[in-house]
């Protein structure tokens, strides 16, 4: 029993040590990268102090009240989405209306979902159990408001993904499975942006992306091959984007957080952004909470990840800093005065997903006592 609970602490420092490094790199990456250039660095560095920021709130919060801070955090989300979604603060757009608002917003309503979700995984009672989930399919709806169907799409698979994982007591696999999804939505912007695919295929993902946002990312592209090291510098893609310059309302972006990081911060940038999210689903699989809640994060992380890889949805503080909240949560220690230690696909996975320990089992004979 001590060498169990003994592990949880390790765990926790090992991957708390991860994330300051790879955070700390990108930081660091970020300034060589603008060396010597008349370059903006600010707006990666504001990035990574919110998901510190946010992460260490998570964390604190998490382990003295996880599901008040999950139900606040996701009402949070929910009312600057719709509250703002014509201006939403934090935006590094100068434009009045800049494209990738209504992104930022869904991406706060799947953030919403996803602690709504976490915050129900968590709750003791059914009443409130099913409150915070009507709280997370109200998020999900409120995207029509916003005329988004892909942030309807991806809050709803959250809401999906959180359901299922209640019967779900293996962790990685699901984990594994999310980063999979991610990856293939990059990989599938990359094929879009090099002209890969089937002619029929790039007609049909073109009518949901539009043309100019494949001519950004082609314009990407082209600065990635041109500058593979160090990028052309960060906030320097407005200067050097044909495509950007030309259209009206741009807010000089690619709209896409990895052929942003491609062109302004080279392969090394891509590789540490790849890092960051490998980070963060590796926080939740070490994580002592419940499964459910593991994986309910996760799946509102992928899909902030899928927006992020089709849109602007970094570029606002308000998401950044959510998303370290919400990492931070999912991966807080157990609150005080919780029974046993958790763990990675451990037991209480199962207790946690509603199933209890049979009549006359070890666990049950134990908690009995000896007479």
């Amino acid at each position: 029993m001590a060498e169990s609970v003994g592990r949880g602490p390790e765990r926790g420092n090992a991957s708390d040590a991860a994330g300051a490094l790879i955070l700390a790199a990108c930081a660091v990456w970020s300034l060589i990268s603008a060396a010597g250039r008349e370059t903006r660095p600010e707006g990666v560095l504001l990035a990574l102090l919110a998901v510190a920021a946010g992460f260490a709130c998570g964390r604190i919060c998490g382990t003295l009240l996880p599901v008040a801070t999950a139900a606040c955090a996701a009402l949070t989300a929910l009312l600057l989405a719709l509250l703002w979604r014509h201006g939403m603060p934090g935006a590094t757009a100068t434009a009045e209306h800049a494209p990738g608002q209504t992104g930022g917003a869904a991406a706060l309503l799947v953030l919403a979902v996803g602690a709504a979700c976490c915050a129900a995984a968590g709750a003791g009672g059914r009443v409130s159990r099913t409150a915070l989930r009507l709280l997370a399919l109200g998020a999900a709806g409120a995207s029509f408001a916003l005329d988004s169907p892909a942030g309807f799409a991806a809050a709803l698979g959250v809401l999906v993904c959180s359901l299922a994982a209640a019967r779900t007591r293996r962790r990685l696999l699901a984990l594994g499975g999310l980063a999979l999804v991610a990856g293939l939505v990059v990989g599938t912007s990359w094929a879009m942006a090099e002209e890969v695919l089937p002619e029929g295929l790039t007609v049909s993902l073109e009518g949901g992306l539009t043309r100019n946002r494949v001519e950004l990312w082609q314009d990407a592209a082209r600065l990635a091959e041109e500058h593979p090291v160090l990028g052309i510098g960060p906030g320097r893609f407005d200067e050097l984007s044909p495509t950007a310059q030309q259209s009206l309302g741009s807010d000089g972006k690619p709209h896409s957080a990895p052929w942003q990081q491609a062109a302004e911060q080279g392969v090394v940038g891509v590789v540490l952004l790849g890092a960051a999210f490998g980070w963060l689903l590796y926080a939740l699989w070490r994580s002592p909470r419940p499964t459910a809640v593991v994986l309910a994060a996760g799946a509102a992380l992928t899909a902030l990840a899928v927006l992020a890889s089709v849109g602007n949805a970094l570029s606002f503080t308000p998401v950044t800093a959510g998303a370290g909240l919400l990492a931070g949560l999912a991966s807080a220690r157990r609150p005080i005065g919780a029974d046993g230690p958790g763990g990675p696909d451990g037991a209480e996975d199962g207790e946690a997903a509603g199933v209890r320990p049979r009549p006359g089992s070890p666990r049950t004979a134990g908690a009995a006592g000896p007479g």
